[in-house]
């Protein structure tokens, strides 16, 4: 129940934050944010991480392809392998 409870926190804190940084963007009365432009900057930033991410992983995957490949003069058999136990 306790991190039931410091789960609801983090997330109250994480919609809070954004929110009450938008409310006081303002710096004189009459000036309003164009909602078209924050939607497209949070979606824009969150594309950039997601691409990041997915760069990471795909080049972590094909690394692996190559490093372990049966024909890799390198790659030895487990000893699970060498003596047929599975």
């Amino acid at each position: 129940m306790r991190s039931k409870i410091g789960l609801l926190v983090v997330f109250t804190i994480l919609v809070i934050v954004p929110t009450l940084d938008y409310v006081f963007a303002q710096e004189e009365p009459g000036e309003y944010l164009d909602r078209r432009v924050v939607i497209w900057n949070l979606f824009f930033r969150m594309m950039v991480v997601a691409f990041t991410i997915g760069a990471v992983v795909s080049g972590t995957m094909i690394w692996l392809i190559i490093r372990f490949r049966e024909s890799n003069p390198k790659a030895k058999p487990t000893k699970y392998e060498e003596t047929g136990e599975w």
